[in-house]
């Protein structure tokens, strides 16, 4: 029986650039993780790393594997360069990009899907509260 893993990834920063969070939902499992300076752009895509590994760690998933695995993602940028229908021009996206396919390499099927922000909720909100989270700590 084929396993389905849906995937919904979020990135972003204050300020862009600026202090930068994630926020990663793996069927049920939740992740959050602040990542220092970035931009929008490199915070999404740390993102899709960040699932990408959590992905290896949850289900020891190989490229034989019957699974399907759909991250659905609200950066159309990062969408489009990683199904690669847009050229990657930026140096350190280029790097994440890198990072991001040779992870993938040994897993199996992975479709990414652009969708609208208001059905992105759940990483969106972990993103704000790893954000949130970082401004309260004591200096």
């Amino acid at each position: 029986m084929e396993k389905i893993i849906r995937v919904f990834t979020d990135g972003g920063s204050r300020n862009n650039p600026g202090q930068a969070a994630v926020g990663v939902v793996i069927n049920e499992h939740k992740f959050k993780k602040t990542i220092g300076i970035r931009t929008n752009n490199e915070a999404e895509y740390e993102a899709v790393i960040l699932a990408l590994e959590k992905i290896k760690e949850l289900f020891l998933l190989n490229e034989d594997d019957e699974a399907k695995i759909d991250f659905y993602l609200d950066s159309e940028l990062v969408c489009k360069q990683i199904n690669r229908e847009y050229k990657i021009k930026d140096e350190k996206l280029a790097k994440l990009f890198l990072k991001a396919y040779n992870l993938m390499q040994k897993l199996p099927k992975i479709k990414f899907h652009h969708i609208l922000r208001d059905k992105n909720k759940e990483a969106d909100l972990l993103v704000n509260e790893a954000l949130d989270e970082l401004e309260k700590r004591p200096k």
